[in-house]
């Protein structure tokens, strides 16, 4: 082979594996257990020069095959650690790898990915005090260095710092979710910590041109330019609308407060320090092989779109592409295609985007699907939903049908009135203004804190719908501050406004298709056709996905008039 990585499986490894086979090179994947080759697949990736093997590197390795670059991108990542635990993979494993590798006539080079706060050209650092993985790669490093010397191995270390990327939900990622659940009410450290950070697609390039280089070098691989920790987080609060924290806390009084009083694990407050680090040799290496490293604030906000999107690893995104992006004012969170879109599908309450996602696999041709402002993931805006929706449909360049769903038709009832040139149809998916009320004590919308509490189960249960991934979305977003608040109140029922809505139905200029489901009928005559899907209640594209795509061929194809 080519090149074979030891830890395919892990965010590192998986990754190298990747940009391995795009090169063209034969590569042998070591796992204990084959998820590599599912998540290869879900990126398109040609596997035929993958081979995957099954080895244990706690234990002597023997029977693999043959390589010429040797990866060692195995590690047992986590705090809290016992001490034996992590020798058995970061100290014993990274030996048995270089023994092995040490056995290879035609080997090139053995690639040992360490540290940026544990590795040390001069010989052992100090252990004192860290905790079990810390030492346990630090203790490494030492050993896999002289290991390397007595046998002759070539050997190339590379240091990484935090790598982010799709995936990436432990370190720094703990500081982002909760700022994104407003629990950050300070930070750790001082204006100066320096957290530095490096994408995973760049660490993956610059380690796949590491044996063309010369041996012995040790590469420090981040980005001096990442923004110390209060600005880092500023630049990622900005992006997905929340407050960031303003006042810090010093490292050195997080060690002497009570752990349960600060919530801070001992073991990360050795990375939080204002130290710097010796890139230079990195830089021109990837200079010479042509790298550059994306700019760290463009970085930094992709990865928090991909954190959000997977829900800080507890669900898969539902829909593709996803960003947050400035609307009318609010960082609205946007999936799919902005500028030409075949359908403009907006949410109804008390959900998000999400709430479309069943439908979306059946529908032909790109989606555009806000989380409506201060609603699901998006933030709060000054100004109308009305202009909000303009200001969405500003860049579109297509004439979409545009399919609004429960409250959400007034406003698309509204645009589409006022804009009969921009869409080619209207569908409206259980219109509220068209149904029966809410009862008595659902008049004013429920109390904000019962939402705030409900489990995915019991909102189900509510809406009258499966469990599923759509309603997890939704009532994970309903914890988030001021979402349940928001819900409430726009669930309280406004009976003005649902009749100048009927009354706009009977002027609007664009064909309109209304779409109810059996047990949840309309209450007042219209003259547009009505479409009633059987068995089916307030929420069709959960329950019937296939019989509502069937129906929302309203109007011309778009175009690009």
């Amino acid at each position: 082979m080519d090149a074979i990585v030891f830890g395919a499986t892990g965010f590192i490894g998986r990754s190298l594996v990747a940009e391995l086979l795009t090169r063209g090179r034969r590569v042998a994947a070591v796992v204990r257990k084959d998820t590599l080759t599912p998540w290869l697949a879900t990126r398109g990736m040609d596997t035929a020069g993958l081979e995957i093997v099954t080895a244990d590197i706690t234990r002597p390795l023997a029977g693999l095959p043959e390589a010429r670059d040797v990866y060692n991108a195995a590690a047992r990542f986590a705090f809290g650690l016992g001490t034996e635990e992590a020798r058995a993979t970061n100290v014993i494993g990274a030996l048995h790898v270089l023994e092995w590798a040490a056995t290879l006539p035609g080997l090139r080079r053995l690639v040992h990915i360490s540290g940026y706060r544990v590795s040390a050209a001069d010989g052992p650092a100090d252990r004192t005090g860290l905790g079990a993985y810390e030492a346990s790669k630090s203790e490494a490093d030492a050993a896999v260095r002289a290991r390397a010397r007595e046998l002759g191995v070539p050997l190339t270390i590379a240091n990484p710092s935090t790598v982010i990327g799709p995936g990436q939900y432990i370190g720094l990622a703990s500081f982002v979710e909760d700022l994104w659940r407003g629990r950050l009410p300070a930070l750790p450290g001082g204006p100066d910590t320096f957290l530095p950070i490096v994408t995973i697609d760049y660490f993956a390039q610059f380690l796949a041109e590491v044996p063309e280089g010369p041996a012995g070098e040790h590469y420090w691989v981040l980005d001096d330019s990442t923004p110390p920790l209060p600005d880092l987080i500023r630049t990622i609060a900005e992006h997905i609308g929340v407050r960031a924290p303003h006042r810090t806390v010093p490292v050195g009084l997080l060690r002497r407060l009570p752990r349960t009083l600060t919530g801070a694990d001992p073991e990360t407050l050795p990375f939080l320090s204002s130290d710097r680090y010796p890139t230079a040799s990195a830089r021109a290496f990837a200079a010479s092989a042509g790298l550059e490293m994306p700019p760290a604030a463009d970085a930094l906000r992709a990865w928090a779109d991909d954190l959000v999107a997977a829900r800080f690893g507890a669900a898969s995104p539902r829909l593709r592409p996803y960003g947050f992006q400035d609307v009318a004012g609010s960082r609205t969170w946007v999936t799919g295609e902005r500028h030409r879109p075949a359908h403009v599908l907006l949410h109804g309450l008390p959900m998000n985007a999400d709430l479309w996602a069943p439908l979306a696999a059946r529908l032909p041709g790109p989606l555009l699907a806000p989380d409506l402002p201060g609603l699901g993931r998006s933030g709060t805006t000054e100004r109308s939903v009305d202009a909000w929706l303009a200001d969405l449909m500003g860049p579109v360049s297509t004439r979409p049908v545009l399919v609004a769903h429960s409250v959400a038709c007034g406003p698309a009832l509204r645009f589409a009135a006022d804009h009969p040139d921009r869409v080619s149809g209207l569908v409206l998916v259980s219109p509220a203004f068209l149904q029966a009320p809410p009862t008595r004590h659902a008049r004013s919308g429920p109390a904000a804190s019962m939402l705030h509490r409900m489990s995915a189960a019991r909102l189900a249960r509510t809406l009258g719908v499966p469990e599923g991934a759509e309603v997890e979305s939704a009532a994970a977003d309903l914890r988030r501050r001021g979402v349940a608040r928001r819900v409430s109140a726009a669930l309280r029922t406004d009976v003005a406004e649902n009749r100048r809505s009927r009354a706009l139905l009977d002027r609007v200029g664009v064909p309109v298709r209304i779409v109810v489901g059996s047990t949840d009928p309309l209450v007042a005559a219209v003259d547009h056709p009505v479409t009633m899907i059987a068995g089916a209640g307030h929420y069709p594209q959960l329950t019937h996905p296939s019989q509502l795509a069937h129906h929302l061929g309203v109007g011309s194809a778009p175009d690009g008039g």
